[in-house]
């Protein structure tokens, strides 16, 4: 199973990642955690990384797929993998595509995470947190029992910039920007499936699981 979860930001997709993990015993790949990875360990990749960084440059595209490609070769990628935030361009998903067929790889499932913008701002901005001791609470799905009062301290709770209305509504924006052309990219290769990503979380990991088990039944 190698598969992409593509979803709005706070449309649950990391959620659904960690599920897949445990249900799969195969890990999750994150661009920004494997370079990390490299840059910490002086690798040859890692080192040409940091000189981008350094200067303020984004990593070349090539450069994260090198790097990818070695991960995918270690051996707790044999049963497969999930990608987490790559590729979110086009071109990203060509050079992916090259460097999948290039060590005999090939993607199984494109999982798309469907959910309306407005449930989004409603989820993210309804987010408070005690910054101190990073306490979350939801104004509707987990309020505090005081009014905005952190339940320990009772200190005054807050709203991230990054869950204020405005913010998540730029995010929006440039996801859909972006993901709309990947989207069709993959339809074309019949390898995408689409999920109401505002059903339980239950429900939507039930549906999930059962494509990819439909889609193993077939490669076998």
């Amino acid at each position: 199973m190698k598969i992409i979860l593509i979803g709005p930001p706070g449309g649950g997709k990391g959620t659904q990642a960690k599920l897949l993990v445990e249900k799969f015993n195969i890990p999750q790949i994150s661009t920004g955690d494997m370079l990390r990875e490299h840059v910490k360990n002086e690798t040859n990749l890692g080192i040409a990384a940091k000189g981008y960084m350094d200067s303020g440059q984004l990593v070349p595209d090539q450069l994260i797929l090198d790097m990818m490609e070695t991960r995918f070769q270690k051996s707790d990628c044999k049963n497969g993998y999930i990608l987490d935030g790559f590729p979110r361009t086009i071109p990203q998903a060509e050079g992916l595509d090259k460097s999948l067929k290039k060590i005999g790889h090939q993607l199984t499932n494109i999982i798309v995470l469907e959910i309306d913008d407005n449930i989004i701002v409603d989820r993210m901005g309804g987010r408070r947190v005690h910054a101190p001791s990073g306490r979350i609470y939801h104004i509707k799905y987990n309020p505090p029992i005081n009014h905005n009062k952190d339940d320990v301290t009772n200190e005054e709770l807050s709203i991230r910039d990054d869950d204020k209305e405005k913010t998540v509504r730029d995010r929006l924006k440039v996801y859909h920007e972006l993901t709309s052309p990947l989207i069709n990219y993959y339809s074309n290769k019949n390898i995408v499936s689409t999920i109401d990503g505002s059903l339980k979380i239950d429900e939507v990991n039930n549906k999930i699981i059962n494509i990819l088990n439909n889609k193993w039944l077939k490669l076998e």
